[in-house]
């Protein structure tokens, strides 16, 4: 089932004054290089994650209908008059941060507990029962875990909207790269929508921190796609046949990571007119997704899912 997060997720949540330091200072240089960007920043008082108050080790989404604050259909009005009112450099969405099932590198991780993990077992595929590495699958309690997420979708399309169910749902899907995040996915959202309709689209910039750790290498794009286009699956264009981010000796920072995933969310405001979006990813993506949206720290479970309502600001003429 979906638990709270762990003493690792709750690590894997954090992040220190050099990080975010250094993302700002990364963040300022490659502003000045652009003739446009968009600054992105929390609405407050839509969800109970956003606030200060709220306890991350012990706050149940599920049974917080995800965290909204008031009804759904508030907070959709909300959404919808913010844009209609919008100005022509301002764009208004819900992010629904997804964080993927567990995995059998975070069972190996939890077996092994976070020293002997990251002084040794990290950079193995294995020990001899678990295979962790490269990209490995869902546990069985991972896959129940985005089943359960996707029962309580159901919950609330049915239960939680006066008026058209369908308001709430997303209306565009991103994934990670990574089997556990796009099975992640599958087992949250068919059967709630039609994935060979929305096609959701896979991304290499959504994927966990990249090197060393050999669960964060992806497969080839050539398995992806035979795995899952015919599901409904897209690949974004330029996606390489081999991971060619991945590193065996050099690991990305905490602020390299969100540049990254600024690149992302830059890319999204620019190109996706929906104002409902799902993103599936990881806990380190979640982590950076986080920093650059300006919201709180929080940490994510297996399985966990994190709504965002975010305003965009255009600065620059172009």
């Amino acid at each position: 089932m979906v638990t709270g997060p762990s003493a690792l997720d709750v690590l894997d949540s954090q992040l220190t004054a050099d990080d975010s330091a250094s993302y700002t200072k990364g963040l300022a240089a490659l502003e000045q290089s652009l003739d446009s960007y968009w600054k992105f920043e929390v609405v407050p008082n839509q969800f109970k994650q956003s606030l200060a108050a709220t306890d991350d080790l012990r706050f149940q989404y599920l049974d917080e209908h995800f965290g909204v604050i008031g009804s759904w259909d508030e907070v959709v009005d909300n959404l919808k008059t913010l844009n209609a009112n919008a100005g022509a450099n301002e764009r208004y969405k819900i992010l629904f941060l997804a964080r993927h099932g567990q995995g059998y590198h975070n069972l190996a991780h939890a077996k092994y507990g976070n020293s002997a993990w990251n002084e040794y077992w990290l950079k193995k595929n294995g020990d001899g029962t678990i295979v962790w590495g490269p990209d490995p699958l869902l546990t069985d309690l991972g896959i129940s875990q985005a089943q359960e997420n996707r029962a309580q979708w159901k919950i609330e399309v049915l239960n939680n909207t006066a008026r058209d169910p369908s308001l709430i749902v997303p209306k565009k899907w991103f994934v990670s790269p990574l089997s556990r995040s796009i099975d992640t996915l599958i087992n949250t959202w068919d059967g709630v929508v039609d994935l060979q309709e929305v096609q959701p689209l896979i991304q290499e910039n959504v994927r966990e921190t990249i090197g060393v750790h050999t669960c964060d290498k992806r497969s080839p794009r050539s398995v992806i796609a035979q795995k899952y286009e015919k599901l409904g699956f897209r690949i974004e264009p330029g996606f390489e046949e081999n991971d060619i981010y991945y590193k065996d000796d050099y690991r990305e920072t905490v602020a390299e990571h969100a540049l990254r995933i600024n690149r992302n969310l830059q890319e999204i405001f620019t190109t996706t007119p929906e104002d409902i979006v799902s993103i599936t990813s990881h806990s380190g993506s979640i982590r950076a997704q986080l920093l650059v949206l300006g919201h709180r720290s929080f940490a994510v479970g297996t399985g966990g899912m994190v709504p965002v309502f975010v305003k965009a600001t255009k600065v620059g003429n172009a």
